[in-house]
């Protein structure tokens, strides 16, 4: 007798199989029941944990068609390789993503005081900043900064992010900051006097950064204080090469960039 299956259901209306995809680390993938998008960090005995921007840990089932990539419905199965089950991260603490190129550079910009800023946002962020394609210029100060976003023009396709040293209420960085008033430009600032003063005392092998006298130089009257050369440039590269990641940061630097990269990037697309 011919044999036949059980499964009646007609060949036009069984789903396509999907294509099956190994569920490695740093991959970031949807979980469409949920809308809950993140990086796998962990899979084991038939599940998956993903970890999204902030940080949130979400375990689901490898289940058939259960995920999407890049908006295509796939299937995660285990790697063949159980080696590194967790990513590697940047050094912002992000979770990296393997073999990511960077995206073309946005319309947007994050402005920051000087060079040293940038050269320390650039040291932190730089892989997330290429992936979402954000550029990071520096200004030699503040003093014309309602002048500079004018030019700028920022708009809904073209954020402008500018970051500021010594934002503290009543300042006149303060003043200049609030004179600022385009719903497309975000100006936040951390409450040092310099940016070094942004790395952690300990990463540098300092008890603390010293207290400099009003009208005095900072950056030199640090280097006097300390024993330092009084060659702030070269210091300031042996700080910088102290700096492996956000650990070696205060928060109230870390909150304040990541508040702007979430800005710039945030053009409202869907």
């Amino acid at each position: 007798m011919r044999q036949y299956s059980a499964d009646l259901t007609p060949p036009w209306k069984k789903p396509k199989p999907a294509p099956e995809v190994p569920a490695e680390p740093g991959l970031v993938v949807e979980e469409p029941g949920t809308g809950f998008c993140g990086a796998v960090i962990r899979c084991e005995a038939g599940t998956v944990t993903l970890e999204d921007r902030f940080g949130k840990h979400r375990v689901f089932p490898m289940e058939p068609r259960g995920f999407l990539l890049e908006g295509r419905v796939v299937t995660l199965v285990r790697p063949a390789s159980s080696s590194a089950l967790r990513p590697t991260r940047t050094a912002s603490g992000s979770v990296a993503v393997p073999g990511a190129r960077a995206r073309v550079a946005r319309a947007g910009r994050i402005y920051v005081e000087g060079r040293h800023d940038a050269e320390l946002v650039e040291r932190v962020w730089g892989d997330d900043l290429r992936i979402e394609g954000v550029v990071v210029e520096y200004l030699e100060g503040v003093d014309d900064l309602p002048s500079i976003v004018a030019e700028f023009d920022p708009g809904p396709d073209a954020r402008l992010g500018i970051l500021v040293d010594h934002l503290l209420p009543g300042t006149k960085e303060w003043r200049i900051a609030q004179s600022v008033t385009s719903e497309h430009a975000l100006v936040v600032g951390h409450p040092y006097i310099d940016i070094w003063e942004a790395v952690k005392p300990s990463s540098v092998g300092i008890a603390a950064w010293p207290r400099v006298p009003h009208g005095q130089d900072w950056k030199t009257g640090v280097c006097r204080a300390l024993g330092w050369p009084e060659n702030t440039g070269a210091v300031w590269q042996a700080i910088l090469a102290r700096v492996g990641s956000y650990k070696d940061l205060e928060p109230e630097l870390l909150g304040r960039v990541e508040e702007l990269i979430d800005f710039v990037t945030d053009s409202g697309e869907a």
